[in-house]
């Protein structure tokens, strides 16, 4: 088996230019944890941020979802990308859903890496990044030099 290759940096900048709603997956209401940190910078980018988190209900101004696929149901707009802010043991169950759900992409953040679910999200067709933020990625391509989450 290969190993997972992330996409180009030319082919992540045309992705983060063209998606417009984003679930992230285990979004904190704590406003020191990096969830919130990379969401909220990720609404000040102009994208829809949808939280998904069961334990609390609304955040930065969105409510929160308990799931990807009540978010899918409820959100009111297509998911472009689920960024996830969990612990690599939970990626399986969270690839799973996605490609369940159909969704069309996934982000794993820094730190959260699991080799063998992102080549299965590839295989199933999801744009597919891992070990990697968001946010820093999309403010390079801004012109800004990331130096903490807004």
């Amino acid at each position: 088996m290969a190993g997972f290759r992330n996409p180009s940096g030319d082919e992540i900048d045309a992705f983060l230019r063209r998606i417009r709603t984003i679930a992230v997956v285990g979004l904190s209401a704590n406003s020191s944890r990096p969830s919130y940190g990379v969401a909220r910078a990720l609404q000040s980018f102009g994208y829809t941020v949808v939280p998904v988190n069961p334990g609390i209900e609304s955040v930065l101004g969105q409510r929160c979802w308990p799931s990807l696929a009540a978010a899918v149901e409820g959100a009111g707009a297509p998911i472009d990308l689920v960024d996830v802010f969990r612990l690599p043991q939970h990626v399986p169950a969270i690839v799973n859903e996605c490609i369940r759900l159909g969704l069309p992409a996934l982000w794993l953040q820094d730190g959260v890496i699991d080799e063998a679910s992102a080549l299965r999200a590839q295989a199933a067709g999801l744009f597919t990044v891992m070990d990697r933020c968001v946010y820093r990625d999309r403010a390079m391509l801004a012109g800004a030099r990331p130096l903490g989450y807004a």
